[in-house]
């Protein structure tokens, strides 16, 4: 099941407050600004700075 409009709408980074990009195909968002990839896992974002992957150019 895909990530509601809704709920894409109200999320931002937890680190900068920035927009963010859906990668839902590949499970992930991305915030370009602070170059992080947050996880989503069992349909669920888990938007923790401290879990995040570094995102790779």
């Amino acid at each position: 099941m895909p990530i509601a409009p809704e709920l894409k709408e109200i999320l931002a980074c937890p680190k900068c407050k920035g927009e963010l990009e859906f990668h839902e195909e590949k499970q992930e968002i991305v915030c370009k600004t602070c170059s992080l990839v947050y996880r989503i896992e069992d349909d669920i974002p888990v938007m923790l700075v401290d879990e995040a992957k570094p995102l790779r150019t």
